[in-house]
């Protein structure tokens, strides 16, 4: 195996997909770790700087991405002192399966006086071992590394250092902050039967860039009604929490995931 596993390899102008993006929702089906990932790394590498920071990456999921030749189409939409935006696609086969827009600001001073902050904390994750897959947590079963056993109805959290996007590269604290952060998702729509929603859409926001490579992410909240579901989940790092993600999600009932039936393919992310 490559030292940095990657969703992704360099293929000419764009990238072929390796098995770590195979997704469980269907056999030619990527998941959505390996779509973010991909499109916050081609973002961040034609329109980062370092005199900006990510602010929000606002990814729509709304075609499925198949195992076949991937390319990006990036462009800037505004370049300006305090705030740079720009948008991207992820084509295939001359169709755009997924458009994110990246949202960067100028850091500066903070501003004067005293404001709320959540008190959110996230319980101590376990000692990584070296193996890929990450691990799997919930208020009613501890931590373990498959999802099968937090199939409950209690709060869910993840721990993961991110496979990297292509074979070989390591992941910046960027792409792995938003990589990582697609497990809004899994988090928030993980219940006592399994995955059921299928997120159409990710929006993650940043307040600072992570300082370790391994990451978690604890559901905040989750509310459905009439097949349609909202989830929102805190990021967190040594230094406390940094970042949100949310989803929103349809219900798909048909192709419902149910871990305790289906065998957990190790290094293959969850969705």
């Amino acid at each position: 195996m490559a030292e940095h596993p990657g969703h992704f390899t360099p293929a000419g102008d764009g990238f072929m997909p390796t098995n770590f993006a195979q997704s469980h929702w269907g056999d030619d089906h990527l998941n959505g770790p390996a779509i973010v990932g991909l499109i916050a790394r081609g973002l961040e590498k034609h329109c980062g700087s370092a005199e900006f920071r990510p602010a929000r990456l606002a990814v729509d999921l709304f075609r499925a991405a198949r195992n076949a030749l991937t390319t990006l189409d990036i462009r800037v939409l505004r370049d300006g002192r305090r705030v740079r935006v720009a948008e991207g696609d992820v084509v295939q086969d001359g169709r755009v399966v997924a458009r994110a827009t990246l949202v960067q600001y100028r850091p500066s001073a903070p501003v004067p006086g005293e404001l709320w902050t959540s008190e959110a904390r996230f319980p101590e994750p376990p000692s990584p071992d070296g193996a890929i897959s990450p691990y799997v947590g919930s208020d009613e079963a501890g931590w373990t590394r498959s999802p099968a056993e937090h199939q409950n109805g209690s709060r869910k959290r993840f721990y993961n250092d991110g496979i990297g996007v292509v074979t070989g590269e390591r992941l910046s604290p960027f792409v792995r902050a938003a990589t990582v952060a697609e497990a809004t998702s899994l988090v928030t729509n993980l219940g006592s039967a399994g995955v059921g929603y299928i997120n159409g859409d990710l929006t993650v926001a940043l307040s600072r860039l992570p300082v370790d490579e391994w990451i978690g992410i604890q559901a905040d909240s989750h509310q459905a009604a009439d097949g349609i579901a909202v989830g929102t989940a805190t990021l967190f790092d040594s230094l406390g929490a940094f970042g949100a993600g949310t989803t929103t999600a349809i219900a798909n009932p048909a192709a419902q995931i149910d871990f305790s039936t289906r065998e957990f393919r190790m290094g293959i992310n969850y969705e």
